[in-house]
């Protein structure tokens, strides 16, 4: 009798010891670094994924040895049910158990883009589309969407406010202008509740217009404030904008770069401000915020006229006889390299 207690005494151990040694190995190889490449490895969770699945995947480019650790872990956890879709960056010394908190807590790659002040929205849509990590999902400013994400405004020029924008893969263009226009909107109403009194704006959408001017009428920003004011005092006093942005706004593809004395005579053109009293029907660019804010709390003076000195600023003038002498001398002889307003981004 006492043999076979010790026979079965020496068996317990031995099966205690596997037991240990089983766990052992496989601790170890819970807590061994997964085999990435040195450049770390992109793993992107499409939607419908399940954890099995992404194990499996990882198992196949040899990145994860044993998913079944990975597996028995996230089940014990209730974690298995809980990854969330997206782009993840593996960067080298992750474990597996790391790998499971990564993918449960969403932390995902972020990207950002950039809609630079005084472009059009099709210049943003083509910024956004040149955007690898993004879809593609509109067809050009006359979208059907774009139209019904700006309702009840009927054209969507001006309409998003530009800005950088953080994002994920699978994110589409819509989804950025979503976010603009969301923000653009917020910008407005908060600018048009501490506007200076007595403007010419008969609502907020009308000072949107005038920002998009002043955004494309200067390229320094400490002039936006003056500009504003004679832009004001002009539209007080009945006189007309006289503004080549919006002249050219209105060419679209037809302007070659070289603005001529029919386009200024052009009252078919309903952006022309020469041949228009009051504000152009719509906005002319994408106004930044420092433009709305220029629009709603204009630099106070006298000045009613300004011209383009080629460098992008200008030269501002109280009487129609100053201003013409400096067309004389800023716009008679113009340099090379002669611009009026910002250079296209």
């Amino acid at each position: 009798m006492t043999r076979w207690w010790r026979l079965a005494l020496l068996a317990l151990v031995l099966a205690a010891l596997l037991v240990l040694l089983v766990a052992r190995v496989a601790w170890e190889r819970w807590q061994a670094p997964l085999r990435l490449p040195e450049s770390g490895l992109l793993l992107t969770v499409y939607p419908g994924d399940s954890l099995r699945s992404v194990a499996e995947r990882l198992q196949a480019e040899g990145v994860l040895p044993h998913p079944e650790l990975l597996l028995l872990w996230a089940r014990y956890h209730r974690l298995d049910a809980r990854i969330r879709r997206g782009e993840y960056a593996l960067e080298p010394g992750l474990t597996a158990e790391s790998l499971l908190a990564l993918l449960v807590s969403g932390r995902v790659v972020q990207y950002q883009v950039t809609l630079p002040e005084g472009i059009v929205v099709a210049q943003a849509i083509a910024i956004l589309q040149r955007e690898s990590a993004l879809e593609s999902v509109l067809s050009g400013p006359d979208d059907a969407r774009l139209l019904q994400l700006v309702a009840p405004y009927e054209a969507v020029e001006g309409l998003f406010l530009p800005e950088t924008y953080r994002y994920e893969r699978g994110d589409s263009d819509l989804d950025i202008l979503r976010r603009a226009h969301r923000a653009l909107l917020e910008a407005l109403e908060q600018e048009w509740a501490i506007r200076d009194a007595d403007l010419p704006y008969a609502s907020p959408y009308e000072a949107l217009i005038m920002a998009s001017i002043i955004e494309r009428e200067t390229g320094v920003p400490e002039e936006r404030g003056e500009i504003a004011g004679v832009f004001v005092r002009r539209l007080q006093r009945g006189m007309r904008l006289q503004t080549d942005p919006t002249i050219i706004y209105g060419l679209g593809d037809a302007f070659d770069g070289n603005l001529r004395r029919s386009h200024l005579q052009d009252a078919d053109n309903l952006f022309n401000t020469y041949r228009h009293d009051g504000l152009p029907p719509t906005p002319i660019a994408l106004p930044g915020r420092a433009a709305l804010q220029a629009a709603l709390q204009p630099a106070a003076g006298e000045t009613l006229f300004f011209v383009a000195r080629g460098d992008g600023s200008h030269e501002f003038n109280t009487t129609l006889e100053g201003h013409e002498r400096a067309v004389r001398k800023y716009q008679l002889q113009r340099r090379e390299d002669y611009r009026s307003s910002p250079e296209s981004p």
